[in-house]
């Protein structure tokens, strides 16, 4: 509790009200004896990267707190969108057309529209999923065109060459560039660069819960 207090002490001296980040609880591996008090503090943001973990965990609680916003932070398989659309309310990792197309399917299915982040390959990374920077046009314009994705912002994850700045402000650039509001960027170890890049969404895990076993 204590570290979250701080967290958001540091963002209110960073940002006004009307650009504060806001703060995503990562609660994935952690048991619910670690995360009730985050909720009971009042907190609402909360990111998994698991669906099946985020369905055993959540669904009992969000029931009990509507308030409650989950964020799906990790890689989403295709295959687990149908489970993923009953429990999350936003998506960090939209990371190919595969994927968007199914999304569409199950959204039309329940009536229900996610909040998504396209994943960008920042450092252009063979290792790592997410989309092209020189390929994010057409696929944002596949995205709303044909699959009608509520597209709120992008997401990465930065590689790990001690340049987060340069490519945080990239990122920034991007979303300015694509007329979007939203930057998911920032882990517990960089949250504050974020910050000072543009980050509207941080992901903070073990510096709010602890190191994970």
């Amino acid at each position: 509790m204590d570290n979250l207090i701080s967290i958001e002490k540091e963002l209110q001296l960073k940002a006004s009200d009307l650009t504060k980040p806001k703060i995503i609880a990562v609660t994935k591996t952690f048991p619910l004896e670690k995360v009730m008090p985050i909720i009971e503090y009042g907190h609402v943001h909360f990111g998994e990267n698991k669906v099946q973990e985020a369905v055993k965990k959540w669904t009992d609680i969000k029931k009990k707190n509507p308030n409650l916003v989950l964020h799906m932070i990790g890689n989403l398989q295709s295959n687990k969108v149908k489970y993923a659309i009953d429990i999350f309310d936003y998506i960090h990792s939209l990371d190919s057309l595969k994927l968007a197309e199914k999304i569409s399917i199950e959204e039309k299915k329940k009536k229900k529209k996610f909040k998504i982040f396209i994943q960008i390959n920042i450092g252009d990374e063979t290792q790592k999923n997410g989309i092209n920077i020189n390929d994010l046009d057409s696929f944002y314009s596949v995205c709303i065109k044909k699959f009608d994705l509520n597209i709120v912002g992008l997401m990465c994850l930065p590689p790990q060459d001690k340049n987060n700045k340069l490519h945080f402000l990239k990122m920034n650039s991007l979303k300015n560039k694509m007329k979007l509001n939203d930057l998911s960027m920032g882990m517990s170890d960089d949250y504050s660069e974020a910050i000072d890049c543009g980050a509207s969404f941080v992901r903070i895990g073990s510096k709010i819960f602890g190191q994970r076993n």
